[in-house]
């Protein structure tokens, strides 16, 4: 029977239970304990899908086609577990699967409650990931207090009752604040938040206590005393320089051993090997390269979070340093992209949706094509690529996608409205009519390489399975003047139809995919795509500025310190 492990966040939101979940989930695995974490959503739609990323941050996309919380990235990237739906979970897919049994007669006629009927349903979607694992952690999230979270620790507070003690665990994860004017760390608040978790009927087993220094012994022990726990369970949760050195913190404050002793779990010793040499290359990088992300939500950097980090496992790759020139597309627009992108060593445009900023997407790629600049486009961005190459290549002035102008005169970029879908064997129909949630092409589809691309170098394989999340295909109508000007198709789906990478010709490394390779790329297995784009920028940095890689660890890394 699996073991579960409840993650839950006080005093303040952004504190890290994500990280903190993933990183647990990482000690279990490296101890050989079968895990897999799941986070639920406080917030009523069904589903992150329709939010726009200034609200939510990133959306996650599993194999199966799920829309997801970002935190789910986090687990994926820590864990070698791979997300399905049944991962993720929010009070509008609770209440929306109680209301449907309501409506069909399930509950024969009785009144529907939050309790037992809602926190019923809440611990079926937990209970649903119990086969195969020896673990379930569960993030709750949202902020203890908060009105919306209450069906869930509610929920939480019964699996206790229902399975028993020794087989669930509560983790609370809370601020311990340095404020400098008294020169202390301050535990009221985490008193308080312990407290507001109690009130509730919940008694954390373990606390992990952010703070930014060492958490002393004696404010372990005050802590322990004033909530009610053991010495060992109050935790220090230190900021470190990188997420990936996390596990090694909540090790050598030895939470992996409480863990597996209270819930009586198979005892081994961890291999961290990997994750070592994950954080070596990051503090010891042998080269560092510019990278400009060209976008339209980069006032809120968690718009771009698996970006982000494919990024940072492509330079983990090449033993570089990546750093990031975030860039709003709509500035390019107005004031040209020579000012922002003169000096970066790879430009990359990611996905998005709508009209805003199109046009100085469309002026980057353009400066990147002219420039010889190591491009990605990934999405949209790879979009933005046909629409620029058609445009100023192939002369079909006005050339746009449906999405930006329904009568553009050259729809190289269009909503495709039926279409077979290899993963689920039936034809899809569509229309510019349909619900927002209902009109992508979402999840894992198969994609079919043409030998000699930049593509195929950096797979190695002809077939391989890539995350989509678009509404909009290349138009196959102008596919043969785009090719006959330089454009290369250099994968497609298996029976041709779909198009899903394109290249240039004239150029060191120019790349569009219509799928999103960030949500398959891991710190400690980087995604090709990105291993080569950040190959090829470094590249193009040693050419121009006779860059030999000299070693940085002396700007970069403190050999005083330790994992």
């Amino acid at each position: 029977m699996a073991k579960y492990i409840f993650v839950t966040g006080g005093v303040v939101s952004s504190l890290g239970k994500g990280i903190a979940s993933s990183a647990i989930g990482t000690l279990l695995e490296s101890r050989g304990l079968k895990v897999t974490i799941q986070k639920l959503d406080p917030y009523i739609n069904i589903d992150p899908g329709t939010l726009n990323p200034f609200e939510h941050g990133e959306v996650f996309v599993s194999d199966d086609g799920a829309e997801t919380d970002l935190d789910l990235g986090h687990y994926e990237r820590f864990t070698s577990m791979r997300s399905s739906k049944a991962n993720n979970a929010t009070t509008g897919l609770i209440y929306n699967s109680v209301i449907s049994k309501e409506r069909r007669g399930d509950y024969l006629g009785k009144t529907v409650q939050v309790v037992p009927h809602i926190t019923n349903e809440i611990k079926s979607a937990i209970k649903a990931l119990s086969n195969g694992n020896d673990v379930v952690i569960v993030e709750i999230g949202g902020t203890i207090g908060d009105i919306e979270s209450l069906p869930f620790l509610e929920a939480i507070r019964q699996m206790r009752y229902d399975i028993g003690k020794e087989g669930v665990l509560y983790v609370h994860l809370t601020l311990v604040p340095y404020i400098p004017s008294a020169d202390e760390l301050k535990t009221k608040p985490t008193q308080h938040s312990v407290k507001e978790l109690r009130a509730i009927g919940i008694q954390p087993d373990v606390l992990l206590c952010r703070c930014d220094r060492p958490l002393p012994l004696d404010l372990k022990r005050k802590i322990a005393l004033h909530c009610n726990l053991d010495v060992e369970a109050v935790i220090g949760a230190i900021d470190v320089e990188t997420i990936y050195e996390v596990p090694f913190e909540l090790h050598s404050e030895g939470i992996d051993s409480l863990i597996i002793d209270r819930l009586g779990l198979k005892k081994s010793e961890p291999d961290l090997g990997k994750w070592k040499e994950v954080v070596r290359r990051i503090k010891e990088p042998k080269s560092e390269v510019t990278i400009a992300l060209v976008g339209k939500y980069i006032g809120l950097k968690d718009a771009y979070k698996s970006l982000v980090e494919a990024l940072t496992h492509g330079g983990i790759a090449n033993e570089s340093k990546v750093l990031f020139q975030w860039i709003d597309s709509e500035q390019i627009n107005e004031i040209g992209p020579e000012r922002f992108l003169s000096e970066v060593d790879g430009i990359l445009v990611p996905g998005g949706f709508g009209q805003r900023g199109i046009e100085g997407k469309i002026e980057a790629i353009r400066y990147s094509r002219e420039k010889k600049i190591p491009f990605l486009g990934i999405c949209l961005g790879m979009q933005c690529a046909v629409i620029e190459f058609a445009r100023n290549i192939c002369d079909l002035k006005g050339a746009n996608s449906t999405e930006f102008d329904i009568n553009t005169p050259y729809p190289v970029i269009y909503l495709m409205e039926k279409w077979y879908d290899f993963r689920t064997g039936k034809v899809e129909v569509r229309s510019h009519d349909s619900d927002k949630g209902g009109t992508m092409r979402l999840g894992s589809y198969p994609c079919s390489l043409k030998e000699d691309t930049h593509a195929y170098n950096a797979y190695n394989v002809f077939e391989l399975s890539e995350r989509h999340r678009h509404r909009y295909e290349f138009n196959n109508d102008f596919m043969d003047v785009l090719t006959a000007n330089g454009l290369i198709i250099s994968g497609t789906s298996p029976d041709g139809k779909l198009v899903e990478i394109v290249e240039l010709k004239a150029h060191p490394w120019f790349l569009g995919c219509q799928f999103h390779p960030e949500f398959k790329s891991r710190p400690t297995n980087p995604h090709p795509i990105f291993t080569d784009f950040i190959k090829a920028s470094l590249t193009e940095r040693r050419a121009l500025f006779q860059y030999v890689g000299e070693p940085l660890a002396d700007k970069y890394f403190d050999d005083s310190e330790s994992l």
